[in-house]
């Protein structure tokens, strides 16, 4: 007799998880922290860069894990704006700065490619660390109208 005077009746074995199966492989887990860390404004200069000179950049791939945001949330206007890349680009666009990686557009692309439970992004990456980045920084600045436009 069983506690409180219950017999157990014998059933079914309990179910067996997955993980606890000979051969199976469990699906890969998110990471708690899908970004390095989260952040709301760009902390580079303007660099200047148009949607032709991205398309210059040949697309890598780069681990989420490795990204800082320059968005804190999700703008759906944004998102469907015309020098979005969702129109222009497939790939996200990612901007080296002091050693960091941030990345510029493609929130919704990196938020869908962890959604997925992938760790990686495939991105253009301007590299602004980089003495030809450094340059481009020179020119974009050189170039800017006094009231921030350019000419």
């Amino acid at each position: 007799m069983g506690a409180r005077g219950v017999t157990p009746v014998p059933g079914p074995a309990a179910p067996v998880s997955a993980r606890d199966r000979p051969g199976r492989r469990t699906p890969p887990r998110l990471a708690p922290v899908i970004f390095k860390a989260v952040g709301d404004k760009r902390p580079y200069p303007d660099h200047g860069c148009t949607p032709s000179d991205w398309a210059l950049q040949a697309p890598r791939q780069i681990r989420l894990a490795d990204l800082i945001t320059t968005k804190r949330t999700l703008d759906l206007d944004a998102l469907l704006d015309e020098q979005s890349t969702f129109y222009g680009d497939l790939f996200a666009h990612v901007v080296r700065w002091n050693g960091e990686l941030y990345l510029e557009d493609g929130l919704h692309r990196a938020l869908r490619t962890a959604l997925h439970g992938r760790a990686v992004l495939h991105a253009r990456i301007l590299d602004l660390d980089s003495p030809e980045g450094r340059l481009r920084l020179a020119e974009a600045t050189t170039t800017a109208a006094p009231g921030g436009t350019r000419r």
